[in-house]
């Protein structure tokens, strides 16, 4: 049985503190997303030179591959503050407002999972995106006007796993738009080399490269189950992270070697067994495994679509050929193979 949120990209309360000492504050120490980081620090040195202002960025990308660390780094590299808040926060445009009047020139107002962000909060936040100011009703009916504040320049960074959802006036209000994918295997040795150094961790590079292979191409998920895989050693072991040690650390958790867990076969199985392969609509899948429809949209899904288990159609969910051998189970494609040798 797999730990619940063991390879959940999504963060836990846990992970922000672990996340705390291992996030690195310069581009220096940021390991992967080498043509998203070039493109940064030559836009940041350009601004920088004109002392002016970072064009407004928009983040996206599955969870956990190091949005909020990036913006992080811009602040830091630009040397001004970062003020960060999220989409559901921002309930009203007076939010919106307490917050911008108080940046400073040049300062990095960061918004996580701006995709959530109220329509009317919105509205109020084009002209400040633009102009730099943000018009406030006060009162109500005869008395009503209307007030302009003046908001020094900024840069808004705003971040979500969901690009689709954000409206097309405000996504285009963006200068620049970046991608984070996943991470490769080498970034992710490098990353859990440089998390156990941080954190005290003896690990050979052999019990490094495991992890990386099964950590879902995401450092969030790497760093988890390089703690876990800690507690394991220190208790089962030498304290040494081997080879041998961290792949029984990992079938402790429940994590193949294809960095799968309890309940991404069990989506896999659901769609083959219970839907001949599919296609499957994702709202009857979640019911079928008891899950929320959007975790398996935005938490499990991504990864099994890039590893090649399934397919997302227009028709729903297909199970691709990898996933019927990881299952031990015939495709459609071999059945047909075999029944049209046996009519010959």
């Amino acid at each position: 049985m797999t730990e619940i949120h063991i390879t959940n990209p999504t963060p836990i309360k846990e992970d922000l503190v672990m996340e705390k000492s291992l996030r690195p504050s310069l581009f220096g120490d940021f390991i992967g997303q080498n043509d998203i980081v070039s493109n940064l620090k030559l836009y940041i040195e350009a601004a920088n030179q004109r002392n002016e202002s970072l064009d407004h960025v928009l983040i996206f990308g599955p969870p956990g591959l190091g949005k909020t660390t990036l913006a992080n780094i811009i602040a830091k590299e630009m040397n001004v503050n970062i003020k960060p808040t999220s989409g559901p926060v921002l309930e009203r445009a007076g939010d919106l407002a307490g917050m911008l009047t108080n940046l400073q020139s040049r300062d990095v107002f960061f918004i996580d999972e701006i995709h959530r962000i109220n329509s009317i909060v919105e509205e109020y936040l084009y002209s400040a995106m633009e102009d730099y100011s943000i018009d406030i009703m006060i009162d109500k009916g005869p008395s009503a006007r209307s007030v302009q504040l003046s908001i020094e320049p900024f840069t808004l960074i705003g971040a979500t796993t969901r690009l689709g959802n954000l409206t097309s006036p405000l996504r285009d209000r963006f200068g620049v738009v970046l991608r984070v994918d996943y991470y490769n295997s080498q970034d992710l040795f490098q990353i859990i080399r440089r998390s156990a150094e941080i954190l005290g961790v003896e690990i050979s590079n052999d019990g490094a490269i495991e992890i990386a292979r099964r950590s879902r191409g995401t450092p969030r998920v790497a760093n988890r189950i390089l703690n876990r895989t800690r507690d394991y050693a220190e208790v089962k072991a030498d304290g040494e992270i081997t080879k041998e040690v961290a792949k029984a650390s990992l079938e402790v958790l429940g994590i193949d070697k294809n960095g799968l867990d309890d309940m991404d076969r069990r989506i896999l199985s659901t769609i083959v067994d219970k839907f001949n392969g599919g296609p499957v609509g994702v709202g009857s899948l979640a019911v079928a495994i008891c899950e929320d429809a959007s975790t398996v949209a935005d938490v499990y899904e991504p990864f099994l679509i890039k590893e090649g288990f399934i397919q997302r159609t227009s028709r729903g969910r297909i199970a691709q050929e990898r996933a019927f051998k990881l299952l031990g189970r015939t495709s459609k494609t071999q059945q047909g193979i075999f029944n049209d040798s046996e009519k010959g």
